[in-house]
């Protein structure tokens, strides 16, 4: 009797699981942000194709965000201009990202004055963009009381940065880029490089016009 029981409490819970699977599979079509969305009209633009895939971690001041075409968000991103919800955002937009970019699991893009993500622009899971920093000069005042300077971010298009980038304020990385997994990316990455560490270096460079063709970096 007891085997009986425990098999049909099995088939049971089997059951349940295929539910709730079909239900979450169901949900991550209905919820995800779209050009049509009602969250999508939010945006300052959101181009036909593009996706933001549920869950979103947060969505702050979408109207100073603008997405091209045929990109891709994935799931667990957050996506935020300015610091407070309302806030009215000196530049527009404060974040861009560009057409057929695919922006990885649990990412966050944290703009307060320009991030500026070019087309054709891939990023691994994990991976921090933000234009913003916190002061800490004066130890007799907090850090999260301190000034927070912020210097504008671009990133060309054709990049790749790999899992757990970190691109701080002042970044600009060129075109056809590749940023190693874990690096944490400040100042100028020339295009057509590789870059690896923290900070991130060059450690190879590549010709436009030669392509595989490479320059090792020691």
């Amino acid at each position: 009797m007891g085997a009986v029981s425990h098999s049909i409490r099995g088939r049971m819970m089997a059951r349940v699981g295929d539910a709730v699977a079909w239900c979450w599979d169901r949900l991550s079509v209905i919820a995800s942000v779209g050009p049509k969305s009602r969250r999508g009209r939010r945006f300052g633009a959101f181009g036909e194709g593009s996706i933001i895939c549920f869950p979103a971690t947060s969505l702050m001041n979408e109207r100073f965000i603008e997405i091209g075409e045929n990109t891709m968000i994935g799931p667990h991103v957050a996506l935020s201009a300015g610091m407070a919800p309302g806030q009215e955002c000196l530049s527009q937009p404060v974040v861009r990202i560009g057409d057929r970019c695919l922006i990885g699991r649990g990412s966050g893009i944290v703009g307060h004055f320009s991030i500026d993500i070019g087309d054709d622009v891939w990023t691994g899971h994990h991976v921090y963009i933000t234009d913003q920093n916190h002061g800490y000069d004066n130890v007799d005042i907090p850090i999260s009381q301190q000034s927070m300077p912020e210097k504008p971010v671009r990133i060309g298009s054709g990049s790749w940065l790999g899992h757990g980038t970190v691109v701080l304020p002042g970044t600009d990385i060129g075109e056809h880029v590749v940023i190693g997994a874990n690096s944490v990316v400040t100042g100028s990455i020339p295009s057509f490089s590789v870059a690896v560490g923290a900070p991130a270096r060059v450690v190879k460079s590549m010709s436009e016009a030669d392509g595989p063709t490479s320059q090792e970096h020691r």
